[in-house]
């Protein structure tokens, strides 16, 4: 059985963003950061080209799926590809609230059903070793109450789900787009809190609006872990500090230099295999944030990178402008 991954600092899945090349880049920054998948859907994975959507390196570990869906048999099937193929965990959407998942039945909607959401959370880790988990939010629409937030949690673990990543916003269902629906509700942190007193048994994990090693650091005495999103995406270097302040491993945290220069490799071989550059380099722009020279770094990439026939001599002359900078 393979070892239990540590939760204490994970990266939001995130549509558009969190693909193979973006994780790589991460995993250059942080040795222990959990990472997720974008969602996949259950039936793009039993149906469409699972070696395409599930492909990762090897070098991403820890590394967790996930899953959009509501049908147990295709959702325990997904977990099973998942397990055969090497994740770490299955990750089961119940928190999106966009209108494509809603028409799917997945999502933020399966709020409303928490007995579904305990038959398919318990079919898929019947069927696998690894963890399965539910990401969701505090409440949907004005199903927002405690009562109902307790209730839902005490049926899907009774099925067996001991993990649940919590962002600490309800979320409306019609009215505010998916954009909004991360800004708009408030953050109540005061709940998880308390879910993680009132449920000492199971592993809770806090998301919404934390932005930096210190704010997370504070996290920790309350919940089992902290889990960001576009914060991570916007200045990556951030997780810089994560291994030794998180996970306290004291092996020095790497230059910014150092990892440009790392993910120069992986870019020339996935070149190679005829990736366009500009699908690996859109997920650096914010490496130098708040540094001498950001501005300048963006603007060659974004300016190059989308070139027909773009290489990697872009990023050679970016990073060998970034060396004059002072």
């Amino acid at each position: 059985m393979k070892q239990k991954p540590d939760r204490k600092l994970s990266i939001a899945p995130m549509m558009d963003r969190t693909d193979r090349h973006f994780r790589y880049f991460l995993r250059l920054i942080s040795k222990h950061t959990l990472l997720y998948t974008e969602m996949i859907t259950s039936r793009a994975i039993v149906h469409g080209d699972r070696d395409h959507l599930l492909d990762y390196s090897e070098r991403e570990h820890p590394l967790a799926l996930q899953v959009g869906g509501s049908d147990p048999a295709e959702l325990s099937a997904c977990t099973q590809i998942a397990e055969d193929m090497g994740y770490d965990e299955v990750n089961l959407n119940v928190g999106c609230p966009s209108d494509r998942v809603q028409s799917g039945k997945f999502g933020a909607c399966l709020l409303a059903e928490p007995e579904l959401v305990a038959e398919c959370a318990g079919t898929m880790q019947n069927n696998v070793s690894i963890p399965v988990t539910v990401k969701m939010r505090l409440g949907i629409d004005d199903r927002d109450s405690y009562e109902e937030l307790i209730s839902f949690v005490q049926t899907v673990s009774a099925a067996g789900c001991k993990t649940f990543i919590m962002h600490a916003r309800k979320a409306w269902l019609n009215g505010l787009s998916p954009k909004e629906n991360r800004e708009i509700p408030p953050l109540e942190y005061g709940k998880v809190y308390q879910l993680k007193k009132d449920f000492t048994e199971l592993e809770i994990i806090i998301n919404g609006g934390f932005t930096s090693m210190a704010e997370i650091k504070i996290q920790l005495p309350h919940v089992d872990g902290v889990m960001i999103g576009r914060a991570a995406y916007q200045n990556p270097y951030l997780l810089a500090e994560a291994d030794r302040m998180i996970f306290n491993d004291n092996s020095g945290p790497p230059g910014r230099d150092e990892i440009l220069d790392k993910f120069r490799g992986y870019v020339k071989q996935q070149l190679s295999l005829g990736v366009p550059l500009n699908a690996m380099t859109r997920h650096i722009l914010g490496l130098y944030q708040g540094q001498p020279g950001a501005r300048t770094f963006r603007r060659q990439i974004s300016e190059n990178a989308h070139k027909p026939g773009a290489g990697i001599e872009v990023l050679q002359r970016t990073t060998d402008l970034m060396s004059t900078v002072v």
